[in-house]
């Protein structure tokens, strides 16, 4: 897919950004609709949001990545009140002593692909056209930064009723399980500040062009919909995807637990699928797609997107209800998470499945 650089982000852009966010996110993420809603508030009353290339990033430069932290079913019903992002991000500033350079998004998905715009509208600052992720997936250590041995912390964790904590561990997976704990004393939400890094580091670190490609994937989807069109053939061809599945939803097994909402998800087929069912299963994200005979369409670290039959509009674990009409789209992920590093940190057997990971490609014929 030929992506086309942004430069800058101005209200009218956030509605092509929530879209391109909430297909990246794979389901989690957070309902990028309220993270939305924020940015279009800060760019009305900061002005738009400057996008920077990391090259044009000095190497002392501080570039400070703000994320929602929590289950996202949680976020359906405790609203952000809007300025946690922003306490978290003065804290850590306060904490370093140094004023952030640049936003930077942790994972290009959902409501973590939205705050970061609103946060950078309202500090004044620009935000990166990179992530961590590629995508959305559900724990702190889960970048593209620990493959290159950057530290998550010191990382400020900010809730609703203005508290705030600083935590620093020994590594990022220590990490991510303090800060999950506090994130469930928090109310199962909290808005974060973390891994703040160099110019020097992010240049070797993030993957690039994410905010580009969340802005060109929203703009496919939006074009397609004003067209009538299902979007899921367009984003096939621009970024050589799968459809997976077409099915009803039979049955959702969802519960917020750890921290994280947990679950899967029963599809009976339809059109050319029909007579067949598969089965989603998520941590926030999702993770694996399988046949009734166990058989795996797709699993982690690839992409596995559910879209709306008719529209096309990506549906987020937290959306998924009885009697919807769905289709399942996969992509292949960053080549940096088929990595020994990567499949470490996101493969099957680190979230318990038994599987040794296998390419979408090869799953369904196309290695």
């Amino acid at each position: 897919m030929t992506v086309k650089p942004i430069k800058i982000i101005e209200k009218s852009d956030m509605a092509d950004i929530a879209l391109g966010g909430a297909f990246l996110g794979t389901g989690g993420g957070g309902d990028p609709y309220i993270g939305k809603l924020m940015a279009e508030r800060a760019i009305e009353e900061h002005g738009p949001v400057r996008v920077l290339d990391i090259d044009e990033m000095d190497d002392d430069a501080l570039i400070i990545p703000v994320a929602m932290m929590g289950a996202p079913t949680v976020m359906l019903e405790k609203l952000p009140k809007g300025t946690e992002a922003a306490n978290a991000l003065g804290a850590l500033e306060a904490y370093l002593g140094q004023k952030a350079d640049a936003i930077f998004c942790i994972e290009a998905g959902g409501l973590n692909s939205t705050i970061p715009v609103a946060v950078a509208a309202a500090a004044k600052l620009p935000i990166i056209d990179g992530d961590g992720m590629g995508r959305a997936f559900p724990e702190l250590q889960m970048v593209s930064m620990t493959m290159e041995g950057m530290k998550a912390t010191p990382m400020v964790m900010a809730d609703d009723k203005g508290n705030s904590i600083v935590i620093n561990a020994v590594d990022n997976l220590a990490t991510e399980k303090f800060a999950r704990v506090a994130t469930i004393e928090m109310g199962g939400a909290a808005l974060i500040a973390l891994y703040p890094m160099t110019g020097r580091d992010a240049k070797k670190g993030i993957l690039r062009g994410s905010m580009s490609l969340i802005k060109s994937i929203g703009r496919i989807i939006e074009s397609e919909q004003k067209a009538n069109r299902n979007p899921v053939d367009a984003l096939a061809s621009e970024l050589n995807g799968l459809r997976l599945f077409e099915g009803r939803v039979q049955d959702v097994d969802r519960r917020t637990e750890g921290g994280f909402a947990r679950g899967s998800c029963q599809l009976r087929g339809l059109g050319a699928d029909e007579g067949d069912s598969i089965t989603l299963e998520f941590q926030n994200e999702f993770l694996l797609a399988r046949r009734a005979d166990g058989q795996p369409l797709a699993m982690t670290p690839d992409l596995i997107c559910l879209l709306d039959l008719e529209t096309g509009q990506p549906i987020t674990t937290e959306q998924i209800r009885y009697g919807f009409r769905v289709i399942v789209f996969g992509l292949p992920s960053d080549p940096k998470w088929r990595s020994k590093n990567g499949l470490e940190l996101v493969g099957p057997k680190y979230f318990g499945y038994e599987l040794d990971y296998q390419p979408i490609e090869t799953l369904n014929g196309r290695a």
